[in-house]
């Protein structure tokens, strides 16, 4: 069994774009799949997971930047932005989620 951490500005935008149930869901798919979503290159093992937003499809919706401590039982939520918003995470803000990890 696995915990999930959200980091603040995950929780934040997590609670403006999901309903109770939908964060649900999402713990539960990757708590059954802690190694789902590609891992971003040169990123410390960061991965990136495409998610359905509400009312979007998957290719429309949300990606999750997170990363596992799979032996230490975690798995630590940074980041979640809408892919309209853009399209990848940037150099900068990559920087500033590996210094989390």
């Amino acid at each position: 069994m696995y915990t999930i951490i959200e980091q603040e500005s995950f929780k934040k935008k997590a609670d403006q774009v999901w309903s109770e149930e939908e964060r649900s869901d999402f713990f539960t798919f990757l708590i059954e799949n802690p190694l789902a979503g590609v891992v971003i290159p040169n990123a410390n093992g960061l991965r990136k997971i495409r998610w359905q937003g509400s009312g979007r499809g998957k290719r429309g919706g949300l990606r999750i930047i997170y990363f596992n401590l799979l032996d230490d039982g975690l798995i630590v939520l940074l980041d979640m932005y809408a892919k309209n918003e853009k399209e990848n995470v940037s150099k900068s803000e990559l920087n500033q989620l590996k210094k989390v990890r």
